[in-house]
């Protein structure tokens, strides 16, 4: 019989629309090509010309698709019937519940709003939800930020007005050096892939310091194995070496900073003129100037009646022996020589290889350059160095190595971002008073200058449940979500009455101390009532955290839905261009679900909220898509910046256009407005740019400043922490204070290291997300779990050995709060104190509609259950929080252990009673066909 060829269709028709949005897989929120056919999601690509991405996906964008297929995704609202924790729930209407919610809700309002606890995880609109929180009344709100990278954040905005990630970026085209610090393979994952790219194709050299070696740190020239929670000392250590090198960028830090600011002897705050700038001492003159005055010369060394200089001070302080690298090699992990390569590196990259662009500029003292001179040293860092209690200085430390190299907002170093920078002086401060009926009279989450700006009550007790903005907590820009629920319970500061949460898989990965949070949901009073009277949960899946909600309100998935990426919020600019983009409903849902916004909209109407109301009474948003066109933060500044004003050619400020949302969809779904040429760098001190973004409705008037080495706000409570002033801290909380607020970065203990006792536990434990992970929903999604579908604690090769591990044994692993058992896996490229594993992989059976044999219930585990969110009891029958002192952050990565050898068990222990899932297990085998 003769051969046949087969038919082929050679060219099968891919899709018949491309509908153009923004990635939900994790934060970079890339731009996406969704492909349809008849209707339905065929697969997803990258969007080639958008600002972010460019085209380039990763395999959770590409993975997108089985989010919205997802057979774990809530269908109808649900009220609980059973216990908390039963799984038992009854679907309901969305009338009901919407009515349920309302009646809780009303009440509080009008009487007790601070008795309603609102938070959510990584929700990507807390413009909008914090707003809707204001106007409720409550003071207790807050989202992610506050478990994980406050310290980041709040460390570069309190010294130079921006961070790291959202906030800046490295100059890829011109960097030669290039350092990260405690970066995951998860943050900003194809931005970071794109510039490690395009600077290894130059020649640039990276060099990573983290503990593990995965990820970004896997292709770094140079590895540093640092030990965990002491990249603080590490970098003063550069300092140090940078400092005795006289590598620093003086003019630029006579010029651009604190640095020449003379301090009060008396003090310790600023030398300020009548009219209160502060004071320096022109070296051409040697009289006392403003800082700002033109033609000023600030001098770095001049005194003036014995007031010395930040730069004097920095000196004295880093020039210590204590900060030689010969010192903290022990303490580090590294050695000695190795940190005066790195500073050597560091300071012939920077003055050796510096750069000059011709481009002439302006500077906010109305000088005029010929050109802009760039030291190309870029630095990047996240959670590693922020998640510890020591995290805040630490990063201070970091910037403030950045500046003192000159590195900051000049070619081929660190560039910010639109909306950033900022100085601490353009944010709000929090505001938290309880006025049953009304609104706050501002923003929750903001910048204290001082303790003046604490949320205190007339009795100097916290005001919000978390206790964020308090003496134990002084400058908790984003809350702290980790002790919301441990704070409920235990009625301290004060008894709540409703949790109202969105996104935050609390009961399980997302919580520090997790079987202890679980038992908090389900604690009862003495008159059988539960301990937090009332839950409300909003997601899309049927996580871990549903089966503790008393009201389930289920969210759209994020091709369902329109969203807000906003410059009022956490925007998807580029160092070049300030950008924002959108969601929008590429697909209908098929389930009676709705997205929480729109909820939240409708629920701020029907409560009564006046914010949320027309002057007739009426709702005055139909729905998010409606708020996100119409609502105006301040007259001509809304959510959007593209596409203003009634003919839709404004930028930035600009009247209401109803046809904005058009205009993004059509564009692809984002808005980008580029920054002049002439204003692209010196971006803090650059007249070009202040005019741009006073153009733009970023600032409304032009907001330079100086980066601040020394900290003032920080001084003023350490002075408070001293006994000056009409607020002052309690006792206990004094010496701690005045440690820990020193306003020149220092490094001091981790808190857990100093209350355990680390013979006993020796090893450092921490965990981190893979590229192919992000939220804990990455591990439900059919594509993504054949990346990981289990993981194994990996261990150095100095423990292997001496534990006499072998491949495909199991280790019992303890804490002082705590034990679990859990495969092990050699990692060679580990520091050798430390061992590690992947967060959120590890699912409770009954959650996410996998069977209850599923690997990740089996044999995947969380390090959450040996973390607490408490430190170990002092005996002063106080509860210590393990945080960061200064902001509230969570300290994740404290964690000390002690690990030993055992049989393996049929599973990884703890193994949970199975959650009873409002949602049917998913199938074997997860297929579908779309179009013909």
């Amino acid at each position: 019989m003769p051969f046949k060829q087969p038919d082929i269709d050679t060219s099968p028709k891919v899709s018949d629309e491309i509908r153009k949005t923004t990635c939900y897989m994790c934060a970079c929120r890339c731009g996406i090509n969704v492909h349809m056919k008849d209707g339905k999601v065929a697969y997803i690509e990258g969007n080639r010309d958008h600002p972010v991405n460019q085209g380039v996906l990763c395999a959770k964008g590409s993975a997108g698709i089985m989010q919205v297929n997802a057979p774990s995704r809530l269908r109808k609202p649900l009220k609980r019937v059973g216990p908390r924790g039963s799984g038992e729930y009854q679907e309901i209407s969305w009338e009901e519940a919407m009515s349920t919610a309302v009646g809780w809700l009303t009440e509080l309002h009008e009487t007790a709003p601070h008795k309603l606890a609102f938070f959510t995880g990584r929700d990507q609109s807390q413009s909008f939800t914090s707003f809707w929180a204001q106007h409720f009344g409550t003071p207790n709100y807050a989202a992610h930020g506050g478990f994980c990278s406050v310290n980041m954040a709040a460390g570069g905005i309190y010294t130079m007005g921006g961070a790291f990630w959202e906030f800046g970026q490295p100059d890829w085209d011109h960097t030669k050096l290039f350092m990260l610090f405690g970066v995951a393979e998860d943050h900003d994952s194809n931005p970071i892939k794109m510039g490690i790219g395009k600077i290894k194709a130059r020649g640039a050299k990276v060099i990573g310091v983290n503990p593990v070696r995965n990820g970004y740190n896997a292709v770094a020239d140079e590895w540093v194995g640092i030990t965990p929670g002491t990249d603080g000392l590490f970098i003063l250590a550069l300092v140090h070496e940078l400092m005795k090198a006289g590598k620093i960028d003086l003019d630029y830090l006579a010029q651009f900073t604190n640095a020449p600011v003379l301090i009060d002897k008396d003090t310790g705050l600023f030398l300020r003129d009548d009219d209160g700038k502060p004071l320096v001492v022109d070296r051409v003159t040697g009289k006392l100037t403003p800082f700002d005055q033109k033609d000023v010369q600030p001098s770095l060394s001049a005194t003036h009646e014995g007031h010395r200089t930040v730069m004097a001070l920095m000196a004295e302080k880093y020039l210590d022996p204590k900060y030689a690298p010969e010192a903290v090699a022990e303490a580090t992990g590294v050695s000695a020589k190795k940190i005066k390569t790195i500073a050597a590196e560091l300071a012939r990259v920077a003055f050796d290889e510096a750069i000059e662009l011709d481009r002439e500029w302006t500077d906010f003292r109305g000088n005029t350059h010929s050109k802009m001179t760039g030291r190309p040293v870029s630095m990047h860092a996240m959670r590693g160095i922020s998640a510890h209690s020591n995290g805040f200085q630490t990063c201070r430390a970091l910037h403030v190595l950045q500046i003192l190299l000159g590195t900051v907002e000049t070619p081929g170093g660190f560039r910010f971002k639109p909306p950033y920078p900022k100085p601490v002086e353009a944010h709000p401060t929090p505001h938290g008073d309880r006025r049953p009926g009304k609104a706050l009279e501002g923003p929750h989450l903001g910048f204290p200058r001082g303790p003046e700006d604490l949320l205190l009550d007339s009795d100097g007790n916290p005001q919000r449940i978390d206790k964020a903005f308090s003496w134990e907590n002084p400058m908790s820009a984003h809350g702290l979500m980790h002790m919301v629920i441990s704070n409920a319970y235990a009625q301290d500061p004060y008894p709540i009455d409703t949790l109202f949460m969105y996104m935050a898989n609390m009961s399980w990965n997302s919580s520090m101390n997790t079987s202890g949070v679980i038992e908090m949901l389900t604690a009862r009073n003495d008159s059988g009532g539960y301990r937090i009277p009332r839950i409300i949960y909003s997601d899309a899946y049927s996580s871990e955290m549903v089966a503790y909600a008393d009201l389930i309100l289920p969210d759209t998935t994020y091709l369902e839905r329109h969203d807000c990426i906003s410059l009022l919020d956490r925007p998807i600019c580029e160092a070049d261009g300030a950008a924002d983009a959108i969601r929008w409903p590429v697909i209908e849902p098929d389930r009676e679900v709705r997205g929480f916004q729109s909820v939240l909209i409708e629920l701020g109407a029907r409560i009564g909220l006046p914010a949320f109301m027309k002057e007739d009474g009426s709702p005055k948003w139909k729905d998010y898509a409606d708020y996100i066109v119409n609502h105006e933060r301040k007259p001509g500044i809304g959510p959007l910046s593209g596409w203003r004003g009634e003919d839709g050619d404004k930028t930035g400020r600009g009247a209401v256009n109803p046809d904005q949302m058009d205009a993004y969809i059509e564009n692809g779904g984002f808005h980008i407005h580029h920054v002049p040429s002439e204003a692209a760098y010196y971006k803090p001190w650059n007249t070009a740019y202040q005019d741009w973004a006073v153009d733009l409705g970023l600032y409304d008037s032009p907001q330079p400043y100086l980066f601040q080495l020394y900290s003032e706000p920080m001084r003023k409570f350490q002075r408070a922490a001293e006994g000056h002033g009409d607020r002052v801290p309690p006792e206990h909380l004094r010496d701690r204070l005045k440690e820990v607020m020193d306003p020149l970065p220092i490094w001091y203990e981790p808190f857990e290291e100093q209350a355990v006792d680390t013979k006993e536990y020796p090893i450092h434990a921490l965990t981190q997300r893979p590229m192919a992970m992000y939220h804990s929903w990455g591990t439900q999604n059919a594509w993504l779990r054949q990346l990981h579908g289990k993981n194994p604690l990996y261990v150095p090769q100095k423990l292997w050995d001496e534990h006499g591990f072998k491949e495909g044994d199991w280790a019992r692993v303890t804490s002082t709060h705590g034990s679990i058992t859990v495969p092990v896996a050699l990692q060679a490229a580990l520091n050798e104190n430390t061992v590690w594993t992947w967060n959120a992989i590890g699912k409770r059976k009954g959650a996410w509609a996998l069977s209850e044999d599923a690997p990740e219930a089996r044999e995947g585990f969380l390090l959450n259950h040996l973390i607490h969110e408490l430190l170990p009891p002092k005996g002063d029958g106080l509860r210590w929080a393990n945080s960061d002192p200064i902001t509230g952050q969570a300290a994740w990565f404290d964690l000390r252990v002690k690990i030993e050898r055992v049989d393996a068990p049929a599973e990884a222990q703890p193994a949970m009673k199975p959650l009873k899932s409002p949602v049917e297990q998913g199938p074997d085998t997860l297929e579908w066909k779309v179009g013909k």
